[in-house]
C-alpha cells in the first residue's frame, strides 16, 4: 500500500499508509453549483449521477504526492479539491488535492475514469481540529498552465461551497471506514467557462485567510508515448 507523508504547521510529520481511497462526487452544498458541474460534465458526454452526493472507491495506489502525471491522451484534467486523511495514528488531517481524471473514459463511467488517473495530494497538511470551525472560509483555487508557460485561474471558491469534512467524517464513521489509512477526496467546485482544462500543468491552493497559511501542490501533465501494437 502507498505511504504518504505530511508536514504540519509545527514542522511535525505525519504518515498514512493508504488502505482506502474514496472520491466524493457532486458534493456541492449549493444545488446550483451541483447542477453547473453536472452541466459541465454533460458537455463532455458524462451522464448525470443516479445519487447525489456520490462516492467512488478508487484503488489506494492512486493516492500520490506526484510532481508529474502521465497522460495517455489529451483529454485528461485535474479538479481542485481538499482531502480528508486519517493518518496512521488515527488523527484527521486536511490537505489540498487534485483529482486527475480521464475525461474521455468518464463518458463511459465516472468510477472508471477516477481509476484511470491519480489523486495528487500536497505534502503539507493541517490538523482538522485546528481549522474545523472556519472550514467555510478556507479558499480553494486552481490554475492551469498553457503551452507558453503562463497560468490561468480555472477554479476559485471556498469551503462553503462543498459538503464539510465533518459531514464526510460522519459518513465514514457510519460505514465503519473512519480508520487509519482512509483518504477521502472532497469533490470539486465549478470551473470557469472559457478556460481550457486540458492543460500542460495544474496547481491547486488551499488557503486559510485567518492565518495566512496555505497548502499548495503542482504537477506537470506528461504525454505518454504512443503504444506499439
Amino acid at each position: 500500500m502507498p505511504s504518504l507523508s505530511f508536514t504540519l504547521p509545527d514542522s511535525s510529520r505525519r504518515t498514512v499508509t493508504v488502505t482506502r481511497l474514496l472520491n466524493a462526487g457532486y458534493a456541492g452544498r449549493s444545488q446550483e453549483d451541483v447542477a453547473a458541474h453536472v452541466a459541465e460534465l454533460a458537455e463532455l458526454g458524462v451522464p448525470a449521477p443516479a445519487t447525489i452526493p456520490a462516492l467512488y472507491p478508487v484503488a489506494p495506489y492512486l493516492a500520490q504526492q506526484a510532481r508529474t502525471v502521465p497522460a495517455q491522451h489529451g483529454k485528461t484534467s485535474g479538479e481542485a479539491e481538499w482531502a480528508l486523511v486519517v493518518d496512521d495514528s488515527g488523527e484527521l488531517l486536511l490537505t489540498a488535492a487534485c483529482d486527475h481524471t480521464d475525461r474521455a473514459l468518464e463518458a463511459h463511467g465516472v468510477a472508471w475514469s477516477k481509476n484511470a488517473g491519480p489523486d495528487v495530494l500536497a505534502e503539507h497538511a493541517w490538523r482538522l481540529d485546528d481549522v474545523a470551525e472556519r472550514v467555510d472560509s478556507l479558499t480553494l483555487r486552481a490554475w492551469v498552465r498553457g503551452a507558453d508557460g503562463s497560468e490561468e485561474l480555472i477554479q476559485d471558491g471556498t469551503g462553503a461551497e462543498l459538503l464539510t469534512p465533518a459531514y464526510w467524517a460522519g459518513v465514514l464513521r457510519e460505514r465503519g471506514e473512519l480508520e487509519p489509512g482512509t483518504v477521502l477526496i472532497s469533490g470539486t467546485i465549478p470551473m470557469r467557462h472559457g478556460v481550457d482544462q486540458f492543460a500542460e500543468g495544474w496547481r491547486v491552493q488551499l488557503a486559510d485567510p485567518a492565518t495566512g497559511n496555505e497548502i499548495t501542490l503542482a504537477y506537470d501533465v506528461v504525454p505518454m508515448p504512443e503504444p506499439i501494437g
